[in-house]
């Protein structure tokens, strides 16, 4: 099914992996991604919730007290788009916006019980797809799976996006 019209210029590249191996990949992390998000995909649409639900409640439950600006960084959204996806799940309950101790103009965001809850169960099948995943790469390619993620981010988010993960 491989389309050779789609073929990079040999200067675009800088890998000596071929065209094929390549689109490989390509076509590799498209259906991994398409089934990385399947089962929240069927959680979120009892609670008629979408994927950009599933982040947010993702990085608030990862980093307490995130503040609205660090989340719009992360997100790379709109404030517009923030904004209806997080009144609708502050309204049904999920998260809470908290004034700053210092500055009470930040808005800082946590999940409540039930948001804590949902979070978890978005988590589950993730969790045990990757570990799964890894489990049958073998030992040691953890690092490699990690590695290879990384280097996929662009150069100039490596630092935020390190910063966020290994916090």
């Amino acid at each position: 099914m491989a389309n050779t019209n789609l073929m990079p210029s040999a200067d675009t590249r800088k890998s000596t992996i071929t065209d094929d191996k390549l689109f490989e990949i390509i076509e590799l992390l498209f259906f991994a991604y398409r089934d990385f998000v399947s089962d929240p995909d069927e959680i979120l649409t009892r609670y008629q919730f979408g994927r950009a639900h599933h982040r947010v409640l993702h990085f608030v439950s990862r980093n307490p007290g995130l503040r609205i600006s660090e989340l719009l960084d992360i997100l790379k959204i709109t404030k517009q788009s923030l904004g209806r996806v997080l009144r609708q799940l502050i309204e049904d309950g999920f998260v809470e916006q908290r004034e700053g101790s210092t500055d009470r103009r930040q808005r800082l965001l946590f999940l409540t019980d039930a948001g804590s809850d949902l979070a978890l169960r978005l988590a589950e099948p993730q969790l045990r797809r990757i570990a799964g995943a890894l489990e049958t790469a073998g030992p040691g390619n953890a690092a490699l799976a990690r590695d290879f993620l990384y280097s996929l981010v662009n150069d100039e988010e490596h630092a935020k996006v390190k910063a966020i993960i290994e916090k």
